[in-house]
């Protein structure tokens, strides 16, 4: 007996066919999950929290899901938002105010974002404009240009800034003077290839005649004038003072004189503008600690420590550090963004904004992008201008 293979007949999909189809296809793409670090989240997830980060660092107000679904580009749920947000809330990325049934960004939530999903913002043509015309005018030294840069970053972003010149190791000494003034005192000079002319008074001793004065000044033009600051400094301590034994009886007081102005000369100047505009973001409502925070943002030390100012510390990319990791009680509510600029063999400075943890990150970047390459194109102009005038 033989069989006969039976066709089956053809089936065509129905409308409720295709329908189904569709919802396994969407709710396939719903659950699709992106994996950072530890943390699983869906694509949907991601976008509001962006947009939660977006709208808290517009208004200063949490969000919540009605804001949320009429903001999203999307339509999705209110339920759907709520248990997103919870599921966002549940790992760390977000949290619940007091005051508020909405959310806010949480320290770690801002650390994923910056990492993941941040990039910086085009600029628009009238930020350009202001940063490029505010170089526009005639600077005498470095460290107006440098000063003046601090002041102008502050202006545009209503934040802290913080400017560091050139590196100090490839400044070099191009100058030495002493001009006698009465009573056994003189003004030492130093002029740097920097442009910087640093002074200071000093007292004689009395063992050191002028003769022995002028023929220290004489050692120092001939064998230290045109040699980078750092190595000096260390000259002043291996063979200077064997050369000045040659003609003084006691060196140590000139060499004393001589070693404090030029600390002076290649000390890391940091500039500050907009000192006050860190008091307007603080959480302190003690006079005590808002003080303190003034006060470190004045001194050198503390900015040098802040700004990790240490060999391999700047980066020729935008780094943020958010509160809790600047290891300073007094910050824990603002963020820090550090990026390094180049001045070819007059060697690199670095720009830094303080502001709160929830400024705007992706306008911010972009505007520092653009600021450290305006400031660089002055020094360098600066430099060769400057190089042109010695030679």
């Amino acid at each position: 007996i033989f069989s006969k293979s039976v066709k089956k007949p053809v089936r065509f999909l129905t409308l409720f066919d295709v329908l189904a189809i569709l919802i396994i296809v969407i709710s396939t793409h719903d659950i699709q999950v992106l994996k950072r670090g530890d943390d699983m989240l869906t694509e949907r997830q991601l976008m509001i929290l962006k947009e939660i980060i977006r709208l808290f660092t517009e208004s200063g107000q949490p969000v919540g899901s009605k804001k949320l679904m009429a903001e999203l580009p999307v339509h999705v749920s209110s339920a759907t938002i709520r248990n997103d947000m919870a599921d966002l809330e549940s790992v760390g990325l977000i949290e619940k105010t007091h005051s508020s049934s909405g959310r806010v960004p949480s320290m770690q939530g801002y650390r994923y974002y910056l990492d993941h999903l941040m990039q910086p913002a085009t600029l628009n043509p009238v930020d350009v404009a202001t940063v490029q015309q505010s170089f526009g005018q005639h600077y005498h030294k470095i460290d107006e240009i440098v000063s003046q840069s601090a002041n102008i970053l502050s202006n545009l972003t209503s934040y802290t800034a913080i400017t560091l010149g050139p590196e100090v190791a490839e400044i070099r000494l191009t100058g030495f003077r002493l001009v006698p003034l009465s009573n056994h005192q003189v003004m030492a000079i130093i002029v740097t290839s920097a442009g910087t002319v640093d002074n200071q008074v000093f007292t004689i001793p009395q063992a050191i005649s002028g003769d022995e004065l002028e023929k220290a000044i004489r050692i120092i033009n001939d064998h230290l004038i045109g040699l980078p600051l750092t190595v000096v400094s260390q000259k002043l301590k291996t063979d200077v003072p064997a050369l000045l034994a040659q003609y003084m009886a006691s060196p140590t007081g000139f060499l004393d004189i001589f070693d404090d102005v030029l600390k002076k000369a290649s000390q890391e100047r940091l500039f500050v503008g907009g000192q006050m505009n860190l008091l307007n973001f603080s959480e302190f409502s003690d006079v005590t600690q808002l003080k303190s925070l003034y006060n470190m943002i004045n001194r050198s030390d503390d900015l040098a420590k802040l700004l990790d100012l240490s060999p391999g510390g700047a980066n020729s990319q935008v780094q943020v550090r958010l509160g809790t990791e600047m290891a300073n009680d007094l910050l824990k509510h603002y963020s820090l963004m550090t990026v390094n600029y180049d001045v070819g063999e007059h060697g690199q400075g670095v720009i830094a904004l303080l502001g709160p943890t929830s400024m705007p990150y992706s306008r911010m970047i972009g505007l520092l992008d653009l600021f450290r390459e305006e400031l660089a194109k002055k020094l360098i102009d600066y430099y060769a201008n400057f190089d042109d005038d010695q030679s």
